[in-house]
């Protein structure tokens, strides 16, 4: 749309995607331990190939989390709000509203991590039956809702 800005992206804060970060490094050196036990029972050509396999699998799985953390994102403009969420490289939900229809914004962090790290979830909330937003651990959700706040004061202004 012509004179629509960005205001505000968001998506899932750095520190929530070290649960498979950790299982990446895990899944990494497994083989280099495997070797050990299985260098008797195969030849040196089939534990390359069993390791090329087992590595192409760790990359892929290091490709899809990596696409989804950065396509899963928020997109809030001075005009709407956008919700897009990947649930797999095939399917994509897309969820948006009008900044006018926003009813309700809310911020809800609890537990010691997201309070150390300063993450939590913002709920858009619209009116009936419309669509309500949703943005998972993002970063300072505090700061978002206060930002969406101030576009629905100047939307109902």
């Amino acid at each position: 749309m012509e004179d629509e800005k960005l205001v505000l992206l968001v998506r899932q804060h750095p520190v929530t995607q070290l649960p498979w970060i950790i299982t990446a490094i895990v899944l990494f050196i497994v083989p280099l331990f495997a070797n050990i036990f299985v260098s008797e029972l195969l030849s040196v050509r089939q534990i390359l190939f069993a390791n090329f396999f087992w590595y192409c699998l760790v990359f892929t799985y290091i490709f899809m989390n990596g696409l989804y953390w950065l396509f899963n994102v928020g997109l809030v403009t001075n005009k709407r709000a956008l919700d897009v969420d990947y649930t797999n490289i095939l399917f994509r939900d897309v969820s948006g509203t009008s900044i006018e229809d926003i009813t309700d914004a809310t911020a809800k962090t609890g537990g010691f991590l997201r309070a150390l790290f300063q993450y939590g979830d913002v709920f858009v909330q619209t009116p009936g039956t419309l669509q309500n937003i949703e943005f998972l651990r993002i970063p300072l959700p505090d700061d978002a809702v206060a930002i969406i706040n101030e576009l629905m004061e100047e939307a109902n202004a």
